[in-house]
């Protein structure tokens, strides 16, 4: 008798201990799950830094949260001087320049129509580079040449419009920028707009193809003119505006068929708005052009110098607001995008 008591006792008391060891392990299971539906709630509420959540702030499901966008690492802005400017360059237009191989030489620097940013830092300035154009090709080599490893030493996040005048009417600087300047906001949204000729060169790369806090003519020492300003209100060649500044003076005139004074009506637009203009000096602000005639149908016009006494009357109903041109075609490479406009050009 004593020994059955004995036996039951013990199989009472492993009965306990069994069982209190599962209800153990039931505490412990059901804590390991609230621990992971926390993580599984942290993971989805709180994301790590490159992590793009919905609007919301919660995934609906894993498949959306597994095909999340991810941002790339957050850059430094860049410093407000460019580090790498070397200063005066030697500019040359005695050797060929082969497209193909430009091309070849940035297809891994440049994205697709001639835009880039700064590897290493965000910049602070979006630049829409804007080129009037028609037959210049050999001189459009040589400003690609030049201008995209400045450009990229002035750290700009930059694209390269060239607007081409299509037909053979006469030719119309002004208004084939205006339209670059609508052109380039289709693309992007710039904040910052350099207009230049294609024949200008910089000799320093300190001369900074960015914006201000006026107007800026970036061309004031031309070698044609004896590295000096012709005259005291010149604005001709290489010049930027933010946008602000553009649209406050209403743009460029659409009315200047021709060779000359688009560029001295914009002076007399800034003046007109209460603005005046930025340059910089002598020194650093000094061009080469490549020689070359004058274009066919692109003759000194004697008409357009008895307009810039009107600019004050004329200028707020001739310009953005009333231009009007049709796209033909745009084409992109890796230099630059290349625009085709129709811009109603009379025929001479």
């Amino acid at each position: 008798m004593e020994n059955m008591t004995k036996r039951l006792f013990s199989l009472l008391l492993a009965f306990v201990f069994i069982t209190m060891g599962a209800y153990l392990l039931i505490l412990k299971r059901s804590g390991d799950n609230k621990d992971a539906i926390s993580d599984r709630k942290d993971a989805n509420s709180v994301p790590s830094h490159n992590t793009v959540l919905p609007l919301n702030g919660f995934w609906s499901n894993e498949t959306e949260k597994k095909t999340a966008v991810t941002t790339l690492p957050v850059l430094p802005e860049c410093p407000e001087e460019p580090p790498e400017l070397v200063g005066p360059l030697l500019v040359e237009f005695n050797f060929m320049v082969n497209l193909d191989d430009l091309s070849k030489e940035y297809k891994d620097t440049l994205q697709d129509g001639g835009r880039y940013k700064p590897p290493d830092c965000k910049s602070k300035h979006k630049v829409a580079v804007i080129i009037s154009f028609r037959n210049r090709y050999e001189h459009l080599k040589y400003w690609l040449h030049y201008l995209h490893p400045i450009l990229m030493r002035q750290q700009l996040d930059y694209g390269v419009f060239v607007i081409n005048q299509d037909g053979e009417g006469i030719f119309n600087r002004a208004k084939l920028l205006n339209a670059g300047y609508v052109e380039a906001l289709k693309v992007d949204d710039y904040e910052c707009f350099v207009f230049s000729d294609v024949d200008l060169v910089p000799l320093d790369d300190r001369n900074l193809y960015r914006c201000f806090d006026n107007p800026r003519h970036l061309a004031v020492g031309m070698d044609k003119f004896n590295f000096g300003l012709p005259y005291r209100n010149f604005f001709g060649g290489v010049s930027s505006f933010s946008k602000n500044q553009y649209m406050k003076i209403n743009g460029f005139s659409n009315t200047f068929w021709g060779w000359g004074g688009e560029d001295d009506d914009v002076y007399n637009r800034i003046i007109s708005k209460g603005m005046s203009l930025s340059r910089p000096n002598m020194v650093i602000g000094k061009y080469r052009m490549i020689k070359h005639k004058h274009d066919l149908h692109n003759e000194p016009n004697p008409v357009n110098a008895g307009k810039l006494s009107k600019t004050r009357i004329t200028m707020d109903s001739d310009g953005m607001n009333t231009l009007k041109y049709t796209v033909k075609k745009i084409e992109k490479n890796v230099l630059y995008t290349f625009i085709t406009v129709d811009i109603e050009a009379p025929i001479k």
